[in-house]
């Protein structure tokens, strides 16, 4: 019988970005970001929930131990894109219009690169308390 399981933990951080998308007309990008188009950015308090699927090892009893898990979080995402404009301050984002699909799929991308290639991985964003992101769906 397996013996995977779920493993959780949840960050925040702060961010701005406008969503444009260059190949637009100016009334484009307006018709389809709104407010989120502002030239003056605007900000959210994003929530992060990383989920970490595998086989508990034996030996240690964990599936991941915590702090390592915590520490590619910080290291990775928070350190990153926390209190940044993402469109301005973040190489991930220069030539990447920063929606939350876009955001979930970076933060993904580098949390895996850490992660050894035996767990799996979700990650649900949360850019607002009714909406939110979930990657791979």
């Amino acid at each position: 019988m397996s013996r995977k399981v779920a493993v959780y933990r949840k960050e925040h951080f702060n961010a701005a970005h406008r969503l444009h998308n260059p190949d637009l007309s100016d009334s484009e990008n307006q018709l389809i970001f709104g407010k989120c188009n502002s030239v003056n950015y605007h900000g959210h308090n994003y929530e992060l929930i990383v989920k970490v699927v595998g086989e508990v090892n034996p030996k240690t009893g964990y599936v991941i131990d915590m702090k390592d898990l915590s520490s590619i979080i910080h290291t990775e995402i928070i350190e990153r894109f926390d209190h940044k404009n993402l469109n301005l301050d973040t190489e991930e984002f220069k030539n990447l219009n920063p929606t939350a699909e876009n955001i979930v799929y970076v933060i993904y991308t580098l949390i895996k690169a850490k992660l050894s290639p035996l767990l799996d991985l979700k990650i649900r964003l949360y850019e607002t308390e009714r909406n939110f992101v979930e990657y791979p769906a």
